[in-house]
């Protein structure tokens, strides 16, 4: 169209050139230039068409005359969404909806709170004294059935002691001081195996100073609480939980806890002290030796036949702590009866027994199993007592009698074993035939 204009206006000074000659080129020219028409704008560009010859416009020409879509920044991008469409689309066709893409707006009528991002504390709460203390008495009665400090420590972490840290070893310690020789070793090892886990040195520090306040009124349930808490600390001291001066600054106390207080510095100014208080509380139970056991059953019954005291004989025996091992107990019993031959140590025996049997401090698998023990050893015992059956025949009876021995155990004690002949022509036979052998040799 731009070329159409312009011929005509080419045609035009040609014609105006051929009219009038006498006027020079760069007259001319000069006209042209003044005379001419401004350029107008193509409509091209208007209307992004082209203008056919009837004057209408056509549909737009895709070529370079097109809008052009690339950026201007100079960054070539990606289709929008893979390729997947613009607003409003559903996506590829291969493509599946999941919740996770859900709206993060707060403003979006769809916004579901649930479905942020948040991170969950769990508080727990500090325990009063009293619920401490009906917490964690349970887990010491168990302590002391399997020994495992590691439970305790456990359920320890599982609360939010606080400021009640001391309590664990003054409740430990107030526990064990009714308890025997095991418990109290048990508790020692579990403040020791707590130290540095769940409660620190302050705290085994307070506990022990809370016990020495309240030693007064331990004394009145406990008679030799005094002893045993100085017991404690010395071993505490020992295990690296309270520091030497812990004695030391202590060492201006009155009454009860002066008393401790001197047990302490005692067993610790001792030669060797320290590894001797490994053993403060001795081995009780079935960590003795099984002679060591023996040794002390053969005492408690020899004490009890000089004495004749069966409240004696039976706390001697709960303190052995060896339920287990009691039949020795009867075994030894039993072969003291048939050593001795005397009716009086067997009826001090028998009372003792049924005592025993009574109070079920020697359960009848016990009694049963030391009384086995001796019918299988009396080939030996009878080396030493050659008349141990008719002793052993009259004890059984007299315990029968009194009710602790079954019939079933009775029926298996063994008879004495007796030479006898076939017939009264064999012990002829052998009676000729030892007087040949002694007229032969004569």
């Amino acid at each position: 169209m731009a070329q159409n204009a312009d011929d005509r206006e080419m045609e035009q000074l040609i014609e105006e050139l051929s009219s009038s000659p006498q006027r020079t080129r760069s007259q001319a020219s000069q006209e042209s230039v003044t005379t001419s028409k401004p350029r107008q704008r193509s409509p091209v560009k208007e209307s992004h068409g082209v203008m056919g010859k009837s004057g209408n416009k056509s549909r737009p020409y895709k070529g370079r005359l097109a809008k052009d879509r690339r950026s201007r920044t100079g960054v070539r991008g990606g289709p929008k969404k893979g390729g997947a469409g613009g607003k409003g689309t559903w996506g590829k066709l291969t493509d599946t909806y999941s919740g996770e893409d859900s709206t993060k707006d707060i403003r979006d009528p769809n916004y579901n709170s649930e479905e942020e991002s948040y991170v969950v504390a769990t508080v727990r709460p500090e325990l009063t004294e009293e619920q401490f203390e009906a917490f964690f008495q349970p887990i010491i009665k168990e302590y002391y059935d399997h020994g495992d400090a590691t439970e305790v420590a456990v359920s320890l972490e599982e609360l939010n002691l606080g400021s009640l840290g001391y309590k664990v070893p003054q409740l430990t310690v107030t526990m064990a001081l009714e308890g025997k020789a095991d418990q109290r070793e048990l508790t020692s090892r579990l403040i020791s195996d707590l130290y540095g886990e769940v409660i620190e040195g302050p705290d085994v520090a307070k506990g022990f100073d809370s016990l020495l306040e309240n030693l007064e009124d331990l004394c009145l349930d406990t008679p030799d609480a005094a002893e045993v808490l100085g017991c404690f600390i010395a071993r505490a001291v020992a295990d690296d939980c309270l520091p030497p001066a812990y004695v030391s600054n202590h060492s201006n106390s009155r009454d009860k806890a002066k008393v401790a207080i001197k047990r302490a510095e005692v067993l610790l100014k001792m030669k060797h002290g320290m590894v001797r208080l490994d053993a403060v509380w001795g081995s009780g139970g079935g960590r003795r030796p099984v002679k060591v056991l023996i040794n002390k059953m053969n005492m408690l019954l020899q004490e009890y036949l000089s004495s004749n005291d069966l409240k004696e004989a039976e706390h001697c025996l709960l303190d052995l702590e060896v339920p287990h091992f009691h039949h020795e107990l009867v075994f030894e019993a039993v072969t003291m009866v048939l050593e001795d031959g005397s009716d009086r140590c067997s009826e001090k025996m028998v009372q003792l027994l049924k005592y025993l049997s009574d109070s079920n401090i020697v359960t009848p698998d016990q009694m049963k199993n030391g009384y086995l023990r001796v019918f299988d050893s009396m080939p030996d015992i009878c080396l030493d007592v050659p008349n141990a059956h008719h002793m052993l025949e009259k004890f059984a009876s007299r315990c029968f009698g009194a009710g602790f021995m079954s019939r079933d155990v009775k029926e298996k004690i063994p008879a004495k074993g007796r030479k006898r002949f076939v017939s009264e022509g064999d012990s002829l036979v052998a009676g000729n035939e030892t007087k040949f052998k002694i007229g032969s040799v004569s």
